[in-house]
């Protein structure tokens, strides 16, 4: 069980909890939510105990898993070894008991008692199947075998951030904090790992953005809202249904209040110098109080992007052609081998694959900045190509150049006006778009991409991990404006949820080639099967 007591935060004149009281039990699966900002990460650390709350505590098991970011500290060692350390009495106890057999023959009767106890801690811990649960954890997020005895300095990021969630999962914690676990997962051990957490019995806290990973796995939804956290029964979806029908309630009473106050103010002035004195200052004490209480209200952090692409025209009936199309790099890595494919108007395509498949590669042939070992790709009549790379620094340029310059530079058609009202739509408040690019969140970077794609209205859109970044109602508003979106989109992405609402085909990419499958063999889980 973790418990939070009387637990406040906020950071300069923000907000983000007050007088926070939660209990989180074992056997539940908890999805912490709320928009970028609004403190998930915050929290997740003051339940870590890698932060101190302003006020109040929180209280987690002994053994708890966390995932850690700081893969730099474990460079040194073997891979297989920080997993274990994962369990840190385990790995304690081998550790000294592997200091003192070191001695060999001049073990002393003191050594060899320790020697007993330390024997007892391992037997208690599982430590003789130890290997074989870290190989297990290993093996399922994607780490090959022969690679478990190297050091983990030999990994790329994304490949250490997995093996520091086997050591989270390591062990048979009684809770798991888990803060943004599938950022560095493709889409096939998201799949494994939805069927670990499914079968794990403790208390689960987890972040992610991953819509379909949060409805699969949780039991209950934490959601950061109104400076408070409020536990919603249910996934995901049936949180954002309870809630929106609760926070129409509240935005109800709000108006109420709202109309309450301007209906005061006008009588106030209406009569103030009249002949209705004493009714104006009843008038003015209570416009005092629903003032008062007006500014006591709690407000939502939530807030949705609007997002809708147009296409000024359309394209040819065939979008674009791609034939015989060879890729690859040395001898070990082939990417594609005599490939076709034929996209038509309308198509939305999403490309699924493990990283390192070949997904970006695809993608950056068709906008051509990778050319072919072999074939071509042939875009076909009137076509506009929008395009979003996966790493964002090649499209936007960290600078001294404005969010607002940036994107007046691709506009043919709309004033300033109309040019602040779509900032307005992706959220940027007054002054953001006056920001240098080069002081852009992740999120901002994003958003700023998507408003270029907007108003320079491509019949066609290419697109690399588009929802990197961004917070979930974002993602749900980038699914339904590309679903929504008339012309061709091919897409790259591991959020199985955009795949299923949008893709009317499917490219899988793996060791074996590419495929392609039809949506309904996507939705049914039939993909990247071995």
């Amino acid at each position: 069980m973790i418990s939070v007591s009387d637990v406040t935060m906020n950071f300069a004149a923000q907000m983000l909890f007050q007088d926070v009281n939660v209990t989180f039990h074992p056997g539940e699966r908890y999805g912490l939510t709320g928009p970028n900002g609004s403190g998930k990460s915050t929290f997740m650390k003051i339940l870590a105990g890698d932060l101190e709350p302003m006020a109040g505590h929180a209280r987690r098991p002994k053994k708890t898993g966390i995932l850690r970011q700081d893969h730099h500290m474990y460079d040194s060692f073997r891979i297989l070894d920080v997993v274990m350390m994962g369990n840190q009495p385990l790995w304690r106890a081998m550790s000294e008991k592997e200091g003192l057999l070191v001695k060999g023959e001049d073990l002393t009767d003191e050594d060899g008692m320790r020697l007993a106890e330390l024997e007892m801690v391992i037997a208690e811990e599982d430590g003789y199947t130890a290997d074989s649960e870290a190989t297990s954890l290993l093996a399922g997020l994607g780490i090959a075998e022969h690679m478990h005895s190297e050091t983990l300095s030999v990994l790329t990021g994304g490949d250490k951030v997995r093996v520091l969630l086997a050591q989270a999962l390591f062990g048979k914690p009684e809770a798991l904090l888990l803060d943004e676990p599938t950022n560095a997962l493709d889409i096939g051990t998201i799949r494994w790992l939805e069927q670990f957490l499914l079968g794990y019995g403790g208390t689960l806290i987890v972040i992610s953005h991953d819509r379909h990973f949060l409805n699969s796995v949780t039991t209950k939804i934490a959601d950061i809202d109104y400076e408070t956290i409020i536990i919603y029964p249910g996934n995901y979806d049936d949180m954002v249904e309870t809630k929106a029908e609760a926070r129409s309630s509240i935005e109800s009473v709000n108006d109420a209040r709202k109309k309450r106050i301007d209906d005061l103010q006008t009588f106030v002035q209406r009569f103030r110098a009249g002949s209705r004195a004493s009714q104006v200052k009843s008038r003015e004490k209570v416009l005092e109080r629903e003032k008062r209480e007006l500014g006591n209200l709690k407000r939502s952090n939530i807030a949705r992007p609007f997002i809708r692409f147009e296409q000024k025209r359309q394209s040819g009936k065939q979008v674009v052609g791609i034939e015989m199309l060879s890729k690859s790099f040395g001898e070990d890595i082939t990417i594609c081998e005599r490939f076709n494919l034929s996209v038509m108007r309308g198509d939305k395509v999403a490309i699924v694959g493990p990283n390192g498949a070949g997904k970006t590669t695809i993608i950056k042939m068709l906008h051509g900045d990778v050319k072919p070992d072999q074939g071509k790709i042939e875009w076909g009549y009137e076509t506009h190509v929008g395009y979003m790379p996966q790493d964002h620094h090649e499209a936007i340029e960290k600078s001294d150049m404005s969010a607002h310059k940036w994107l007046w530079q691709y506009n043919e058609h709309a004033d300033e006006e109309n040019l602040r009202a779509l900032f307005g739509r992706l959220l940027f408040t007054k002054d953001e778009p006056m920001k240098p690019t080069k002081v852009l969140s992740g999120g901002e970077t994003v958003r700023l991409l998507l408003a270029k794609l907007m108003i320079t209205q491509c019949n066609v859109l290419v697109l690399d991990e588009p929802t990197n970044h961004l917070d979930l109602e974002a993602i749900r508003s980038l699914t339904q404006g590309l679903a929504a979106f008339e012309g061709t989109v091919i897409f790259v992405t591991h959020d199985r949820d955009m795949v299923s609402r949008v893709a009317n085909r499917v490219l899988e990419m793996s060791a074996k080639g590419i495929r392609e499958i039809s949506p309904r063999q996507f939705d049914e889980g039939q993909f990247l099967q071995d």
